[in-house]
């Protein structure tokens, strides 16, 4: 046997005229994870899905680039060291489509400083962090980049 619960209906006018707000959530910011590696960008995109972002995984630059046209991240976070389309391409890629989402690069290869170096002197500024990535680091970077607070 189940028990009808009827619950009052109060209008937000009358919450407001008596000082009470609603809560309105900001949405959870979107965060692009991309590495060729899939378990690194499976874990990367756990992570901050548990953390409080909407996060996505991608494989490669091609398909993220299509990702980041209909999904409009806040944030692309990127190896650099990818075949096909490397991070910096997929960057300045994604900045030209969104030019609201911010980009933190990452990286475990020296060779990537040559790239780096190249993207600067085309007026491409990128932060950039190394390999591997620790997670509380991560948060607490993505978190300053996007002026959000931190939940772990």
């Amino acid at each position: 046997m189940s028990k009808v619960m009827n619950f009052e209906t109060v209008p937000l006018a009358e919450l407001a005229s008596k000082g009470i707000t609603a809560r309105v959530d900001r949405p959870k910011p979107i965060v692009l994870v991309v590495d060729d590696e899939r378990v690194i960008a499976d874990t990367l995109a756990a992570i901050l899905g548990r953390s409080g972002f909407a996060a996505l995984a991608a494989y490669q630059g091609f398909n993220a680039l299509e990702i980041a046209l209909a999904n409009r991240p806040d944030l692309l976070l990127t190896d650099v060291a990818m075949p096909g389309m490397n991070g910096i391409e997929l960057a300045i890629a994604v900045r030209k489509a969104v030019p609201e989402c911010r980009v933190l690069l990452f990286s475990g290869q020296a060779t990537t400083a040559g790239l780096l170096a190249q993207a600067h002197e085309a007026g491409h500024d990128f932060t950039t962090l190394q390999k591997p990535l620790h997670p509380t680091e991560l948060l607490a970077r993505i978190s300053e980049t996007l002026e959000v607070p931190t939940t772990i």
